[in-house]
């Protein structure tokens, strides 16, 4: 029982650092309870543990919490440890090229987190999280999972965003299939009117995706006849990703021209 306890107060702590990740800077002692549906002691408590642990910190003029140097910490040691600091002139020439958004996600459950990349808010943090079913990222980041990881049903239901939006699991199955075959995604118009991407997958060694790089425009600009132009510059940054991204035991072999 201890043990159990044990693991819901980790749950639970998770749970009020998650309340942050929808562009909230600080929210009241009333707003995470509301979200984490528990009592404003218990919500209390944990707050106060949080930041004494540096994970929350305070406002003093508000009373509110925000996320504490702690996160910070640890997300920069994150950062720097993948390699992301190496990857921004490779990012940033492909959208000089394309003159398009370019953005770089990996897989956190059910949702595409964007790591780095043009569409990111760095001040509300909108865009960092994107759903699998409905984005080119997301449909990259299925089709290529290991083993275990590619099972759509555990995505639960498919919310609709736009009218392309695929909604139906065994639908999302066929069109992973064809991403496969094809070698990147599509997201035409699934998450937002008027929004085109491609995506391609950043492969290691055993052909599991640890990256999706995605190219984002308008259906105008990534036109029909100028997807395979669009896809051939992602794959080439790709490329270059998991030469910078990857340990060189865990890369592809390279495939001379």
């Amino acid at each position: 029982m201890a043990a159990e306890g044990g693991v819901q107060a980790v749950r639970r702590a998770i749970g009020i650092l998650d309340c942050f990740g929808g562009g909230d800077a600080s929210l009241s002692l009333s707003d995470l309870s509301r979200r984490m549906e528990l009592s404003t002691s218990t919500t209390h408590r944990l707050a106060r543990t949080l930041s004494g642990a540096g994970f929350l910190e305070q406002e003093a003029r508000t009373g509110h919490y925000r996320l504490g140097p702690s996160v910070t910490e640890l997300g920069q040691l994150s950062f720097h440890r993948r390699g992301l600091h190496r990857i921004a002139p490779e990012l940033a020439e492909l959208a000089r090229v394309t003159s398009a958004t370019v953005d770089l996600a990996v897989r956190n459950d059910r949702h595409a987190v964007i790591l780095a990349g043009g569409s990111l808010n760095p001040d509300s943090g909108a865009g960092l999280r994107r759903p699998l079913h409905s984005t080119a990222l997301g449909k990259v980041l299925l089709a290529w999972a290991p083993e275990g990881r590619a099972d759509v049903r555990a995505l639960g239901p498919l919310p609709a965003l736009t009218g392309r939006t695929i909604v139906d699991h065994e639908e999302l199955r066929a069109e992973l299939r064809r991403v496969r075959e094809a070698g990147y995604a599509l997201n035409d118009e699934e998450s937002h009117d008027g929004i085109r991407t491609i995506a391609v997958p950043v492969l290691d060694r055993a052909d599991h995706v640890r990256y999706a790089l995605a190219v984002r425009s308008t259906p105008r600009v990534m036109s029909e006849a100028r997807i395979g132009w669009f896809v051939a510059h992602g794959r080439a940054c790709a490329r270059a990703l998991e030469v910078l991204l990857l340990p060189p035991s865990e890369r592809r072999p390279r495939v001379a021209d």
